[in-house]
């Protein structure tokens, strides 16, 4: 009974391992149809945008932009494939002759722009710096590209990457290198690295992954009869080796391409250059205009930001910056009007920028619009309370986010218009009543100015140091409300508050109603006067005089 019992649980095991093989093999089947119909449609987009670049060139830039991301989409498709035909046992090594220092110097170079976005250093080192020998390009690019592309996205912002290449005394081995200086790897995930579907904690780094890069590499390595080790160290780095053979005999001969060498004169396009598609992450706008309403843009998807700043400069001064922080930055710098931020971003997110800018009496007059891909009314909520004017959902419509922006910007012109034309009555009644924040701060200035209406020494460092704030900050969000600068505002006001006492003693000589309003000159307040009511206030004295003449002897 003991030895049909034993033969019955060996019998299940290697039926469920059949099983198991069979949904995995089912899996990969399904995997490598939906990978080909992708790959189809991605075909046609990039057939279609090399049309409209012949025939609309001036869209030059946007066109660079989706091959950008149909090239990602494509590798992404393509690695995918590979890893079915791995577990399929279908992949196919094929080598070819040519200088294998150089075909890795031109694939690592290539992928210097992925490293560069994160500010990082990075060198290349080949010994020597050329070699003949037998190599699969294709997959020693993946396997490069893999490895260069896990040490961009664990090492830590500003650190170093490294690549190394060196061959063994005999000339028929090279050992390839990749190291960085991030936080390592523990020794739990150590022991999963080459699972299939290990996430890499990429989530912890900000950043995206699919658990298929250093599995597929895996299979590579020994598909080409090669060696990987990885050694870490807990915040210290991490360091690759891979080891793979180079000549001629370590192959089968249904293995060797001997028709066909290495062609180093065919551009080595492991990924496009997205320096020229992704510029350096900088708070000056390309083409300052100072009368153009300024807008920052906070993404920390660098193709969205990038492609954001490239539509909306043509009808903003755009400045960028890719999360909370960084947008913290620019804000305490510059003079800006309104700011967009996706929500899901590293180090500071997009409702943590807006609380603490709403919180802040320097920057709270800002309006904000928040960008989401979340979909639940919960989700809305949330950001609205947290102080955002308008919240999008991605994916969006440019003409929809450009009509928030408008939207709100005519608001702020309809609000600067409506103060401008407030007689002083009105201004010291809009003193008791101030519902927004806006108009809460406009009230205060006023307060201010109509306190120290006759104070020809009170101006914009003393209105300043009575509101709390620096002058630059108080100039700032005063014209971001009213339209006008600080100085503009005061005579406003004063002038405003002249007319008032004018029409209330038309008798009042023009030297004391000056005197009266904070103006030690009556010559320079009669040039302001007509300036702004059109007429001389002797003039507008007289008028009332006679007016209220008439109104005597009838």
């Amino acid at each position: 009974m003991a030895i049909i019992a034993i033969i019955f649980l060996a019998g299940r095991r290697l039926y469920l391992r059949n099983q198991k093989v069979r949904r995995r093999l089912r899996m990969g089947a399904i995997f490598t149809n939906i990978t080909h119909e992708l790959l189809t449609p991605l075909s046609v987009i990039s057939a279609s945008i090399d049309k409209l670049r012949d025939t609309e060139p001036q869209y030059s830039h946007e066109y660079d932009l989706i091959h950008f991301n149909i090239q990602r989409m494509v590798r992404l498709l393509q690695q995918i494939l590979e890893t079915s035909k791995s577990d399929a046992g279908q992949l196919r090594l094929l080598v070819t002759q040519g200088d294998v220092m150089k075909y890795i110097r031109q694939t690592a170079e290539c992928l210097e722009p992925l490293i560069a976005k994160k500010n990082m250093k990075f060198s290349i080192n080949c010994q020597p710096e050329s070699m003949m020998g037998w190599i699969d390009t294709d997959k020693l690019d993946k396997i490069i590209y893999n490895l260069l592309s896990n040490a961009a996205k664990y090492g830590k912002e500003g650190g170093t990457v490294s690549i190394s290449a060196i061959t063994n005394s005999n000339y028929d081995e090279v050992e390839i290198k990749v190291s960085d200086d991030g936080d390592g790897i523990s020794p739990k995930q150590m022991k999963q690295l080459f699972k299939r579907f290990h996430d890499g904690d990429y989530r912890q780094h900000q950043t995206i992954g699919t658990g298929l890069g250093l599995s597929l590499t895996n299979d590579l390595v020994r598909l080409n009869r090669g060696t990987i080790k990885c050694h870490s160290e807990l915040g210290r780095g991490t360091e690759f080796i891979v080891k793979l053979p180079i000549k001629k005999e370590a192959f089968e001969p249904d293995q060797i391409d001997e028709k066909h060498k290495i062609d180093f004169n065919i551009p080595q396009n492991t990924i496009v250059d997205i320096n020229t598609l992704v510029p350096d992450v900088i708070i000056e706008p390309e083409e300052p205009n100072e009368d153009g309403y300024k807008v920052l843009v906070v993404e920390d998807n660098l193709d969205l930001l990038m492609l954001m700043q490239q539509l909306l400069k043509t009808n903003y001064h755009v400045y960028i910056a890719r999360n909370g922080v960084e947008a913290m930055r620019v804000v305490q710098e510059k003079e800006l009007d309104l700011i967009i931020s996706d929500i899901m971003m590293p180090e500071m997110n997009g409702l943590e920028l807006t609380k603490t800018i709403k919180a802040d009496p320097n920057f709270n007059h800002l309006p904000i619009i928040l960008l989401t891909a979340k979909t639940q009314e919960e989700d809305e909520k949330e950001a609205l309370q947290s102080g955002a004017d308008e919240y999008l959902r991605k994916p969006f419509r440019l003409v929809d986010l450009k009509l928030r922006i408008d939207n709100i910007i005519e608001n702020r012109k309809r609000m600067q218009t409506e103060f401008s034309q407030l007689s002083a009555e009105e201004e010291i009644k809009h003193i008791s009543k101030a519902p927004s924040p806006d108009e809460k701060f406009v009230s205060q200035v006023l307060e201010h100015i109509h306190a120290h209406i006759d104070d020809e020494s009170y101006d914009r460092d003393a209105l300043a140091a009575d509101m709390g704030t620096s002058a630059s900050t108080l100039y700032n969000k005063l014209r971001s409300i009213t339209g006008m600068n600080v100085s503009a505002f005061i005579r406003d006001v004063r002038m405003k508050e002249a007319r008032r006492l004018g029409m209330e003693n038309p008798n009042l000589r023009v030297s004391d109603l000056a005197y009266s309003v904070g103006f030690h000159d009556p010559r320079y307040f009669a040039t302001c006067f007509k300036k702004q009511f059109g007429t001389q206030p002797k003039e507008f004295l007289e008028s009332l005089q006679n007016l209220k003449q008439g109104g005597q002897e009838k």
